[in-house]
């Protein structure tokens, strides 16, 4: 399968599917569709990077890759329906009765946001949340633009800065809204100040299982 050979993986890949699906894990019983592989790729290279392990159905059983044209698929997705194109390492693994598994690893991105062309044509930027894709929000993307944009200069902080920063102190995290009505602001100036200090490290967004919040950076 275009010069990728597979090497003995019986035992490694059954370790991985014993994982299940989480945040850095996706299966794949085929590959049929650039643009949503696409959305893997972003998800993945947004978040901490993660891999996908094609030829194993979603409840772990598995099938084996079935089509050389997966590989050429998963290229097109990254190369052609993600910006800026993104590099995907494969590694075939045989495991029982001549099964072949890919696993496609997809690195943390080192400049984010990564856009994925979705069939409409327009790009999307998203994240991997559990065992799921989701649109980054907007507030997320416009940080991580943010951060590529900064020059590295010196900065000073707010009274409104400052009164956040001690918020988060005593309290953990916070979202928009509630640093908005908290602080007497209004949403564009709070949606403003979480991307200025998103974007400098001093915050960063967590998911708590229903939204998005935001922490002080560690």
């Amino acid at each position: 399968m275009k010069d990728i050979k597979a090497i003995k993986g019986k035992y490694y890949i059954h370790s991985l599917i014993s994982e299940g699906e989480h945040e850095h894990q996706d299966f794949k019983f085929a590959i049929t569709d650039a643009a949503k592989i696409a959305h893997s790729i972003s998800a993945f290279a947004n978040n901490d990077g993660g891999r996908l392990l094609i030829g194993v159905k979603d409840n772990g059983n598995i099938a084996g890759v079935r089509n050389e044209e997966d590989i050429y698929v998963i290229e097109q997705a990254a190369q052609m329906y993600c910006h800026p194109p993104q590099d995907v390492k494969m590694t075939a693994f045989s495991v029982e009765g001549g099964a072949m598994v890919l696993r496609a690893e997809i690195m943390r991105a080192e400049r984010r946001p990564v856009f994925a062309r979705d069939i409409d044509g327009k790009f999307r930027a998203y994240y991997r949340v559990k065992d799921e894709n989701i649109v980054a929000p907007a507030i997320m993307v416009r940080a991580w633009q943010r951060k590529q944009a900064d020059d590295g200069c010196i900065f000073s902080l707010s009274d409104a800065e400052t009164a956040l920063l001690r918020y988060l102190d005593e309290w953990g995290m916070t979202t928009v809204d509630d640093y908005m009505h908290g602080a007497h602001i209004s949403r564009e100036t709070a949606e403003e100040i979480i991307v200025r200090l998103c974007a400098m490290d001093v915050l960063e967004f967590v998911y708590t299982g229903s939204e998005f919040k935001v922490v002080r950076a560690e």
